[in-house]
């Protein structure tokens, strides 16, 4: 079985299709752009409202242009996620 994702590039030269291992791949739209000295909160709008936040570096940002309204991919590539309860 092929787990990994398969994510098409349609800005990349050639229309290359990239495949990563990440399982968890989320589409959504840039709700909010933060850049600070050196790192930049991302917050991504998922369908139903639900909002992930990302810290990433400034020059990355830049890089991907990213703006309120640009349509993303969130992807999720963890060895370990907790969950705690009270």
């Amino acid at each position: 079985m092929d787990s990994a994702t398969t994510i098409e590039i349609k800005h990349c030269k050639g229309g290359r299709i990239m495949k990563i291992s990440a399982r968890n791949v989320l589409k959504g739209n840039v709700k909010n752009v933060k850049h600070g000295s050196v790192n930049s909160e991302i917050t991504i709008e998922l369908a139903g409202g639900l909002q992930i936040v990302s810290i990433i570096t400034k020059k990355s940002a830049q890089d991907l242009r990213l703006s309120k309204g640009k349509k993303v991919y969130t992807v999720i590539k963890a060895s370990n996620v907790m969950i705690a309860t009270d």
